[in-house]
């Protein structure tokens, strides 16, 4: 008789939708024990900025295992064994308008189509096929988010200039950001809890598995016995620890009355009408929507999250960094001025290390921390400012997600992007061997893992 045996991932359910984790026991382990890869990454995380980088002051110094951290990169000091350091790869994929191209390509790996009646992609992007396969039925196959979106000439509507994300469908369909920052909190989070449901929540969610706990104890052996009392206990003293009962609550909600989250509704192609209000507000209400993501994912209610930090053009100002110009001004508008730029870049990777030791400290479902099982890109659609070059592309990785290695600053001269984008995938599992236009395309890229 076949042993009785349980999956990892087995949960112990009771009455209405509860259900509750097991431990891991001794009858979850594969029948054959045997050196196995790292476990596929549980979630995917993509934060798009705009603008490249002042690349002099990006790249690290150093070798691969010991590295110094640039002006730029400063910023991830805390966070730098979470990182991964990527440059020299080419996005020759690209083809088209040269801001619009660059981000079709980013997470797509494909040319920007240029017939009359779309302009948008040639194919799906990477948050949107992992959504598929990572965030099967959760709420939200995928959250889409942006700060001050839509500035310039896309008049803040939808545009190629200012899309991240296409539908894993036939027709690739642009995937548009959430932008109010209130309402996407009241979407994730804010529907009150009912009488009836706020009683049902003050009971042990325990009492509610009590039966099937009594006939899966019956099965186990003694040690597995033991690990699930322990298992069940804590749980137990966690429910009379919790203050206030709710299920999944959201981060502190600042006041944005000052943030017009369709700023960009009233915006000239130049950049000339300026928003101060809404520009000074964006760093309190980016910091929501990082919180906002990372509780999101706590939640379980997506495994695939992006945002974006403004779209391609970025005709915003920076009143927080003294810098009163749009960021389009300092890349070659107003003529190519490097000093600004590493300022912003420079704050833009403070958020990064917010968020990445934001996962880091929070806790998922299964007991890890959310940044465990998760990997994070951070990348922009250019390289060079003034130029809008697309080699030497520079990307950071996070996480441990499929046995990613991190602490490292990792080289690849003249790599493939579409090779990049593949190891994105298949570090969550995704199978496949090519991504995007197949003739950039040769396989995974090494080094990752």
């Amino acid at each position: 008789m076949p042993q009785f045996r349980l999956n990892r991932r087995a949960v112990l359910r009771g009455a209405g939708s509860v259900a509750i984790a097991l431990p891991w026991l001794e009858v979850m382990a594969p029948e054959r024990p045997a050196r196995a890869a790292a476990a596929p990454a549980k979630r995917f995380v993509g934060v798009y900025t705009p603008g490249g980088t002042v690349l002099e002051n990006w790249r690290p110094t150093g070798t691969e295992n010991a590295f110094t951290l640039s002006s730029i990169l400063k910023p991830l000091t805390a966070v730098k064994e979470q990182v991964l350091v990527v440059d020299g790869v080419d996005m020759t994929c690209k083809n088209g308008e040269q801001n619009q191209a660059g981000l079709i390509a980013l997470l797509t790996g494909t040319a920007q189509q240029t017939v009359p009646s779309n302009t948008f992609s040639h194919g799906p992007s990477v948050d949107q096929v992992l959504a598929k396969r990572l965030s099967d039925g959760q709420r939200l196959p995928s959250l889409e988010m942006a700060v001050r979106w839509g500035t310039g000439k896309a008049h803040g509507l939808v545009s190629p200039i200012d899309i991240l994300s296409f539908a894993d469908t036939p027709t690739w369909d642009a995937v548009p950001p959430r932008l109010d920052p209130v309402q996407i909190w009241r979407d994730l989070f804010g529907t009150p809890a009912t009488s009836t449901a706020q009683q049902d929540w003050d009971k042990s969610i325990l009492d509610a598995v009590d039966r099937r706990y009594a006939k899966l104890a019956k099965r186990l052996g003694a040690a597995d016995r033991q690990r699930l009392e322990a298992h069940l206990t804590s749980l137990r003293d966690l429910e009379k620890s919790v203050v206030a009962h709710k299920k999944c609550e959201g981060p502190a909600l600042p006041d944005t009355s000052d943030y017009d989250p369709r700023s960009g509704l009233n915006a000239d192609d130049a950049g000339a009408i300026k928003d101060a209000p809404t520009d000074g507000a964006i760093p309190k209400v980016g910091k929501l929507m990082l919180d906002m993501l990372v509780m999101a994912l706590a939640c379980d209610l997506t495994s695939v999250a992006t945002l974006m930090w403004s779209d391609t053009e970025g005709m915003h100002t920076f009143p927080w960094l003294g810098l009163n110009e749009n960021l389009s001004c300092y890349m070659n508008n107003c003529g190519y001025r490097p000093e600004p730029l590493t300022t912003i870049f420079t704050w833009y990777h403070t958020q990064h290390a917010y968020l990445i030791d934001r996962l880091a400290q929070t806790a998922a479902s299964d007991g890890k921390t959310l940044l465990d099982d998760t990997v994070v890109f951070f990348g922009s659609h250019l390289q060079h400012p003034a130029t809008h070059s697309n080699t030497d592309m520079p990307f950071l990785l996070a996480g441990g997600g499929g046995g990613l290695r991190t602490n490292r600053w990792l080289s690849t001269p003249r790599a493939s992007h579409n090779n990049f984008l593949l190891s994105l995938l298949n570090l969550c599992g995704d199978p496949r061997t090519t991504f995007g236009t197949p003739e950039f395309c040769t396989g995974p890229l090494g080094g990752l893992t």
